[in-house]
C-alpha cells in the first residue's frame, strides 16, 4: 500500500514557509495599498498567512494550533511584512504582484492542507476540501478586512486550480508514481494553472437562468 506521508518533514516545513511568506507579502501589499498603518498591515498579513491553516486544524481537531507551538510562523510573517512596508514603493503593479504571490500561496497551502488531511487518515474528498480551505480562507479574511470582494468569489480560476492539482496527485499515486514526485507535480500544476488564468484572463462562467 502506498504511503501518503513520505514527503521529508524538512521539505514539508520549507514548503509551508514559502506559502507563509508569499501570503504575508500578498496581505501586506493589499493593506499598504489600502492605507493601513504598520500594525494593520501585520494583522492582515497574519490573517492571510495562517488563517486557512487555523481553520483546517480546527476542523481536523489538531491541537494546539501549529503557529502557537512554533513561533517561527509569527516571526517570519512579522519580519516579512515590516520589510515589505519599507520597500513598498518598489511594487508599482500592485494587482500583478498580488496575484503572483497569491498563486504561490495557493499552490503551497493546497499541498500542505491536502497532505495534513491525508496524514490524519481522512478520505480523499475531505483531503481535497482541507487543501482548498488551507489555500483560500486566509485570502478571504484578508479581502474582507480590506473591504474587498474576496478574489475567490470573482469567477477566478482559484479553487478550480487547487482541486485540479489534488485530483492529479491522486491519479498519479494511483498509477504508481512516487509520492514525492506526485506532490511536486501537484504544486507546479496548481501554480501553473493559476498563472495561466491570470495571463490569459481565464474566468469561470456564471450560471444564469434565461427568462
Amino acid at each position: 500500500m502506498t504511503s501518503y506521508f513520505m514527503f521529508p518533514d524538512i521539505l514539508l516545513y520549507g514548503l509551508d514557509m514559502v506559502g507563509v511568506i508569499a501570503c504575508a507579502i500578498a496581505g501586506t501589499l493589499l493593506a499598504q495599498h489600502k492605507g493601513f498603518d504598520i500594525w494593520g498591515c501585520i494583522l492582515v498579513s497574519m490573517a492571510n498567512a495562517i488563517g486557512g491553516g487555523t481553520f483546517r486544524d480546527m476542523a481536523l481537531d489538531r491541537h494546539p494550533l501549529f503557529w502557537m507551538t512554533d513561533l517561527s510562523y509569527v516571526i517570519v510573517i512579522t519580519i516579512t511584512s515590516l520589510i515589505l512596508q519599507i520597500f513598498f514603493h518598489l511594487y508599482h503593479k500592485i494587482d500583478r504582484a498580488l496575484k503572483l504571490f497569491d498563486a504561490i500561496g495557493l499552490a503551497a497551502f493546497s499541498v500542505i492542507g491536502f497532505k495534513v488531511a491525508l496524514g490524519q487518515g481522512m478520505s480523499a474528498l475531505i483531503a481535497i476540501m482541507m487543501g482548498v480551505w488551507t489555500a483560500i480562507i486566509g485570502g478571504m479574511i484578508r479581502d474582507i478586512i480590506c473591504n474587498e470582494i474576496p478574489l475567490v468569489l470573482q469567477r477566478e480560476i482559484y479553487i478550480t486550480a487547487s482541486v485540479f492539482g489534488a485530483c492529479l496527485y491522486l491519479l498519479l499515486t494511483y498509477i504508481g508514481l512516487p509520492t514525492g514526485i506526485s506532490e511536486f507535480i501537484m504544486l507546479i500544476s496548481i501554480f501553473g494553472l493559476r498563472m495561466l488564468a491570470v495571463q490569459f484572463d481565464w474566468h469561470l462562467p456564471s450560471i444564469r437562468l434565461v427568462k
